[in-house]
């Protein structure tokens, strides 16, 4: 069964079963993500609360200490760690998934009645429930019903061992733009164009190093995925099954000082590449001078930019210890590079040039703060002017809204199984010419539109797992005119 949609409104009363069909998956693929790819996942939030504990009982016996506050902390963790196991076991075995306590964040209302009508129609468990569900906000929950483990982030160690292994990538990159600073006074419009796509590339294929597709990749397969050389970028294009990059340079072409948003994914490496492609724009083009950052108020399945994430990567990058390098980067002059640009994303940050879309300062699970919540619902984005009148319309200020990978996508589209040649503007629905809207994605997950038919034909006929293995990307623009 295809679902084929008017794109009805959210209504939390309904028990059609209609909305179940919006989020209708490849049962095989559901069924390899919850029995391999999140237990590997969940296992290292396991281990790394083992190794948080262990590192608390040893500084629990220093004289010095106040001893019951760490002994308090260790119980809690272990806590954690046991509900985590259970609900691995469960996630095994196909359980019915379980409702959240009510722990003072947003949202537990809408997963708890969202559960309640999902097991009216049987699609509660594990295997069966939707995976923009399933993979949602349980873990969260048991973090923040915790005195003392409320803020902690369970993919942290995770997301900064990645971004330390993505080194001389980033150098390559900060010496590329300190050149291209030295020229740009003699940029051509063509030059700007040419730079413009490779920008768009860099940040498509910055969405490959996604943590939760990367638990058996060497440092010497990251760094691969990482080049953005000419070479590299020809040899990709194959590999990029809808390219809108023409389009979207004619839209921007026409703007000055406009307003650019980036409605962010993965941390880390992807999130270098996304200020570096806005740092291009208000730097190196008369075409944007603001830039809007928009993150998620809780990491939805590891990587995820939150507002944390945002402020320490300027800190990371201007580090010169962080990275797996020797002693003396301090002394580069590709550590110099990276430096200056970043110390000018800092001033831009300063000027209101680069503005994140909540405070700063904002904790883990917004804080009560509204901007960054809806991006953390279950729910895609086509009734965002009705769920999230504030963000509709801050969006609709915007010049270009560049939704960034896999998570995104299958929320634009609303995680349903298109075919794949179905066009692009019908798969997201209203939202489509609501503002000029980019999609770049490498794809993760099965749910794929706007390819020609005879393609998505062959390339299923292939044997290849083309729509899950993040060899392959698809860049999709539609204008302020939904075309």
């Amino acid at each position: 069964m295809l679902f084929k949609s008017s794109y009805p409104p959210y209504d939390p009363t309904d028990k059609s079963g209609v909305r179940s069909q919006l989020f209708f998956r490849n049962a095989a693929l559901r069924y390899e993500t919850v029995l391999k790819r999140w237990p590997v996942i969940i296992t290292g939030v396991i281990d790394q609360l083992y190794q948080e504990c262990h590192t608390l009982s040893l500084a629990s016996q220093n004289p010095d200490t106040k001893k019951q506050e760490y002994e308090a902390k260790i119980a809690e963790g272990r806590g954690i760690i046991e509900r985590i196991s259970k609900l691995k076991y469960g996630m095994a075995r196909d359980h019915p998934l379980e409702p959240i306590d009510e722990d003072g964040e947003p949202h537990v209302d809408t997963y708890n009645k969202e559960l309640a009508r999902l097991a009216e129609i049987s699609r509660n468990t594990w295997y069966t429930a939707p995976w923009l569900y399933a993979e949602y906000r349980f873990l969260r929950s048991l973090f923040v019903q915790t005195d003392n483990w409320n803020d902690y982030d369970p993919f942290l160690a995770q997301k900064i061992k990645t971004f330390k292994q993505s080194g001389s990538s980033i150098f390559q990159i900060a010496t590329t733009m300190y050149e291209l600073e030295n020229e740009k006074s003699v940029f051509t419009t063509t030059k700007i164009a040419v730079l413009f796509k490779e920008m768009i590339q860099m940040c498509l294929w910055g969405n490959a190093t996604d943590l939760s597709l990367l638990t058996h990749l060497s440092q010497a397969d990251m760094e691969h995925l990482q080049s953005v050389g000419k070479d590299a970028q020809q040899a990709r294009q194959q590999y990029i099954l809808r390219d809108d990059q023409d389009k979207v340079w004619e839209h921007v072409k026409t703007l000055k000082d406009g307003r650019i948003d980036f409605v962010l994914d993965n941390s880390g490496f992807e999130l270098f590449t996304d200020l570096v492609f806005a740092d291009f724009l208000v730097t190196f083009t008369p075409y944007a001078s603001t830039v809007y950052f928009h993150p998620k108020d809780i990491p939805w399945f590891v990587s995820d930019v939150t507002p944390s994430d945002f402020k320490d990567t300027f800190e990371f990058l201007l580090d010169p210890s962080f990275f797996n390098t020797s002693a003396d980067t301090a002394h580069t002059p590709n550590f110099g590079h990276l430096k200056h640009m970043v110390s000018r994303w800092r001033n831009y940050v300063d000027q209101g040039i680069f503005k994140l879309s909540v405070p700063i300062e904002t904790p883990l699970g917004g804080g009560g703060t509204e901007g960054a919540s809806f991006w953390s619902t279950p729910w895609p984005y086509w009734n965002m002017e009705s769920l999230a009148p504030k963000i509709f319309q801050t969006l609709k200020l915007s010049n270009l809204v560049i939704f960034k990978g896999d998570l995104n996508y299958r929320k634009l589209t609303g995680d349903a199984r298109w075919p794949a040649w179905t066009p692009f503007a019908e798969a997201i629905g209203p939202l489509a010419g609501s503002f000029p809207l980019l999609s770049l994605r490498t794809n993760k997950a099965d749910v794929v539109t706007g390819l020609e038919r005879r393609k998505a034909e062959l390339l299923d006929a292939s044997g290849e797992k083309w729509r899950v293995d993040g060899r392959y990307a698809l860049i999709s623009f539609l204008n302020s005119k939904g075309f």
